[in-house]
């Protein structure tokens, strides 16, 4: 016990020599007795995540108590003194170290302790942490992260060092979101702990576990990365309302997917980047770009459908009339446009402007009538019945062509409504994959 004199507040600094010539030694009168250390810490900033390199910056108020056995007096005898402040480097301090250090501190340290009469001593420090985390990406930018500081002894085993929460860790958690300041991006959200033992060989250490739960705030990432790409696809949902027909359409496809490429490259710095795998909204993105693709082939595949084959006027094969025409038609509930080419082909009148023969025999003995006037001569007549029936042969072949286009022209659409609904669902799947998980980090 520490020594006091009349007169003088405190304990003497005789005795206070005493005690710090022997700072080297383990402050307990029976080595056999463990010294205890309690810690807390308070969750000041987030200073940075670095998903790449996989380390996690953080700033802490750290707090340690421990009891030192050779600082203690009586107040009474020492004009009321309760506690002191000695420097830290004249004491005994225990080396607590964070197992998942990996970068030196260079955060200012305090040079003083408090010391009460009861022999506990309280060291606050500030402490840049630069530790490693293992990040999971895979729902950025709705992630939420777990990262682990491991408090104990480097070289004290637990029969030396024993360590202890100071503060139960809801009020930790408390006392970090209500000085949390610099969180930028992060949000805490939970505090939690546990005490274990760690073994290494035959030696045995005393540890305290601190998991930082922390989440993202996606704001940033919504508007910047998911909204302008939800306008881009918008854009190339209602382009398939373009006549596919029109070369337009593939042109204005073109440009989509130029444009959607640039938007990817300019927000490449915003999207995180790892080894251990792709944030889904990464994969969002590149089966966004990998259906604009697909939706510009698909428009190449009906122009070539629509042109090339009904240029060539060539008959629809059965099997594509039976899967396309009647099958997918009636799954998309496809309406097909009555033909007025049809209905005049199924009339199958006579033309009255051509003359039979029998007529031309009996019109060539009545060529002349009663005042002998003459009619037209029979090779005229014959010539315009026969110009007639070439007209009529030329009208049918053109019938039958704008026939056969329209069967193409209704494969073209057919496929075409087919691909863009296979398209939409696909694609709202996605959005609905977002939305959801935006809505589960909401209520978290």
């Amino acid at each position: 016990m520490l020594q006091c004199e009349e007169g003088q507040s405190g304990p003497t600094y005789d005795s206070l020599q005493d005690v710090i010539d022997k700072k080297s030694f383990r402050p307990s009168v029976n080595l056999s007795s463990p010294t205890i250390t309690n810690i807390s810490f308070t969750l000041y900033a987030i200073l940075g995540v670095n998903e790449k390199t996989q380390i996690l910056t953080t700033f802490l108020w750290l707090r340690l108590y421990w009891f030192h056995e050779f600082l203690i007096w009586d107040p009474e005898a020492c004009d009321g003194i309760t506690k002191i402040s000695l420097p830290v480097k004249d004491l005994w301090t225990p080396d607590i170290i964070v197992y998942e250090f990996v970068d030196d501190d260079v955060s200012q340290a305090c040079p003083y302790v408090y010391v009460n009469h009861t022999g506990h001593i309280r060291y606050d420090r500030m402490l840049r942490l630069v530790s490693a985390c293992n990040l999971q990406i895979f729902s950025f930018p709705f992630d939420i992260q777990n990262c682990s500081f491991t408090f104990g002894s480097y070289m004290h085993t637990i029969k030396d060092v024993r360590v202890s929460p100071a503060l139960s860790f809801k009020e930790m958690t408390v006392n970090s979101k209500r000085y949390l300041q610099a969180s930028g991006e992060w949000e805490l959200v939970d505090i939690l702990g546990d005490t274990d033992i760690l073994k290494f060989g035959i030696d045995e250490w005393d540890i305290i576990t601190f998991w930082v739960v922390i989440k993202r705030r996606p704001i940033l990432y919504v508007v910047n990365l998911i909204i302008p790409s939800s306008f881009l696809m918008i854009i190339d949902i209602l382009s398939f309302y373009l006549p596919p027909h029109s070369v337009d359409r593939s042109s204005f496809k073109m440009t989509l997917i130029l444009g959607y490429t640039v938007f990817l490259l300019i927000m490449n710095d915003l999207l995180p980047s790892t080894a251990n795998g792709t944030p889904l909204i990464g994969i969002y993105f590149s089966v966004c770009l990998a259906f604009m693709t697909i939706s510009l082939l698909e428009t190449v595949l009906i122009t070539c459908v629509l042109h090339h084959n009904s240029m060539k006027y060539r008959e629809v094969p059965h099997w594509v009339q039976v899967l396309v025409m009647r099958f997918i038609a009636r799954l998309i509930c496809y309406n097909f446009p009555e033909d007025p080419l049809a209905k005049i082909e199924g009339k199958q009148e006579t033309n009255p402007w051509v003359i039979q023969p029998s007529e031309s025999t009996s019109s060539q003995h009545k060529s002349s009538n009663a005042s002998g006037a003459m009619t037209l001569d029979v090779p005229e007549l014959r010539q315009i019945s026969q110009d007639l029936r070439e007209m009529n042969t030329y009208l049918s072949i053109l019938r039958k062509e704008d026939h056969l286009q329209n069967q193409w022209c209704h494969v073209g659409y057919i496929l075409d409504f087919l691909l863009f609904r296979i398209y939409l669902l696909i694609i709202t799947g996605y959005a609905l994959v977002i939305i959801c998980m935006w809505c589960i980090w909401m209520n978290q």
